[in-house]
């Protein structure tokens, strides 16, 4: 499913990686955006064999398929610009799930990240019918930091040692927000307001 809207005299969308068609810009980004993302690039505390490009797709996909995960390239004017996942979704009671996010640096600075997170969670509590969803930031994530500012998200404390990150396990700071915290208007709203 692809979501968008215009943004800063810019279109902004949120759609699926394509397993070929995007593979050489996606990987090109990635490289370009290396020191840039490096710092707070998940990791693997055990690692194993790196997972390929296709298979990274492959195990996006089958995650998406099983309601787990709910993963976006962002793209601005077209061109890759990062993406955007929300994972760890739980149903049930619970009905929520994580927002992580990157985008390269060139496209930093412009409000497109707040305004790519606040669409992904408008369509988790709209078309996904979610309850909750939280964003967990390094507290040293400085630009991570503003993004869920800028959204108005609720501090819910630190979490010690909570994610593997550059390759240590790393405190994060909990920002969440619930469906009947946004109303009606929806993130997009609120940052447009």
């Amino acid at each position: 499913m692809t979501i968008g809207g215009a943004w800063s005299g810019s279109r902004i969308e949120l759609r699926p990686l394509h397993p070929r068609r995007d593979r050489e810009e996606w990987s090109a980004l990635r490289r370009e955006s290396s020191a840039w993302t490096g710092p707070w690039d998940s990791t693997n505390p055990y690692p194993q064999q790196a997972l390929s490009y296709r298979k990274a797709i492959a195990f996006q996909d089958a995650e998406g398929r099983a309601g787990r995960l709910l993963p976006w390239v962002l793209t601005v004017d077209g061109r890759l610009a990062g993406q955007v996942h929300v994972f760890s979704i739980v149903r049930g009671a619970q009905q929520g799930g994580t927002i992580g996010y990157w985008i390269a640096e060139r496209y930093a600075g412009r409000g497109i990240t707040p305004a790519a997170v606040a669409m992904a969670i408008d369509h988790c509590f709209g078309v996904e019918r979610l309850h909750r969803i939280e964003i967990n930031v390094r507290p040293e994530n400085v630009n991570s930091l503003r993004v869920v500012e800028k959204l108005g998200l609720r501090d819910e404390g630190v979490r010690r040692s909570f994610l593997h990150i550059a390759g240590e396990w790393r405190d994060h700071r909990t920002f969440a927000v619930t469906a009947d915290e946004v109303g009606a208007g929806g993130l997009v709203g609120r940052l447009s307001g």
